[in-house]
């Protein structure tokens, strides 16, 4: 599973299958009143702020600062943390909360855990067993390729 802050639809279009989205997603407008929701290529923004047909306000299927994480949301990645064997941390300040308690739910569950960053964090030390500190777009291909060798070993 991926739990993810971000709202862009790319790990799915990385052919990712189990990602849970914990602030959302931008692809989809919610309404405030009705709660029904639109795919963001189907509303129209002519018109701001753009409407339900219940006269309701849409607004982006995303967590604003100061709401809630969903509930469902929430309890999933809840899950997925304290069921995996390996939580990889990449490019995170590790600061807010609740996406920050992940990798420590992970580690209090016997995972270990990777962080991959381009500085130190919380984690650094603590939470992760392994930190590999550079740009993600280069560290992870050498570590994908050092792990092939490995297992064709």
């Amino acid at each position: 599973a991926i739990i993810t802050q971000n709202v862009d639809n790319l790990h799915q279009a990385a052919g990712s299958s189990e990602v849970i989205e914990f602030h959302g997603n931008g692809a989809t407008l919610i309404c405030l009143d009705c709660r029904r929701r639109f795919a963001r290529a189907e509303v129209s923004l002519e018109e701001l702020p753009p409407r339900c047909d219940c006269g309701g306000v849409l607004k982006p299927e995303v967590v604003f600062f100061g709401e809630m994480i969903p509930a469902k949301t929430y309890d999933r990645a809840v899950q997925a943390a304290s069921s995996c064997d390996l939580m990889m941390v990449i490019g995170t300040s590790a600061q807010v909360a609740p996406a920050s308690q992940m990798p420590w739910l992970a580690l209090r569950s016997g995972a270990k855990v990777v962080e991959f960053n381009l500085e130190p964090t919380e984690l650094t030390g603590r939470a992760a067993h392994y930190t590999l500190l550079g740009l993600a777009s280069e560290v992870l291909p050498l570590v994908a390729a050092r792990l092939r060798q490995a297992l064709q070993s």
